[in-house]
């Protein structure tokens, strides 16, 4: 054999042997590729997949708990507010019914006295009004400003419109009815004459 050949038979196991081991790097590449997929797929035991349901039924229990509470919470929130509100107002019905009678007080209060007896007789009424209302202040009622003030739909009630040069446009220039609020709530809105 000459050079040439024997340098080419050499380049020829050399490339052999760089295939096989490249063929078996590949082969062990598979094999370790297979053994990690074994490994995934491996079906879980028993005692793992309870536990696994055990973990997620914790969670679900936890977030229950959490929205529960939280439901509770706006619950005693909003009991506080409407039993605040409730004592607030306690006593709107009832004032609401007295002020008729409040009414009827008044007229009687303005009319002319022809005698001593008449007399007597109003100045009586005058201190059974004062009481009431004095009581009734101590509840938190209180009259809804009217007379020359700008007129405001929330506390008047228009029933007429009039032309006088006196008072400036939209202004109530007389009060034909009381209005009363109880605290801060308009429990009858003042009927009133307002300038056009």
């Amino acid at each position: 054999m000459n050079k040439e050949e024997t340098q080419n038979q050499t380049e020829t196991e050399q490339n052999d042997e760089t295939v096989a081991v490249e063929a078996e790097e590949v082969l062990e590449d598979n094999v370790t590729e297979e053994k990690a997929e074994e490994t995934v797929e491996e079906p879980l035991t028993e005692e793992q997949q309870r536990i696994q349901e055990l973990e997620a039924k914790i969670e679900e229990l936890g977030q229950k708990n959490l929205r529960l509470q939280a439901d509770y919470d706006n619950f005693r929130r909003r009991t506080r507010e409407e039993q605040a509100a409730s004592l607030k107002y306690k006593s709107q019905s009832l004032i609401e019914q007295l002020l008729p009678a409040l009414d009827n007080f008044e007229r009687a209060l303005k009319t002319e006295a022809a005698n001593e007896q008449v007399k007597t007789l109003i100045q009586g009424m005058d201190m059974v009004y004062r009481q009431l209302t004095d009581a009734l202040k101590q509840e938190g009622l209180t009259e809804v400003p009217a007379v020359g003030e700008k007129f405001d739909p929330n506390l008047h009630q228009a029933v007429m419109q009039v032309e006088d040069s006196e008072y400036e446009s939209n202004t109530v220039i007389e009060e034909l009815q009381k209005g009363y609020m109880l605290k801060d709530r308009v429990i009858r809105p003042a009927m009133v004459k307002v300038n056009a």
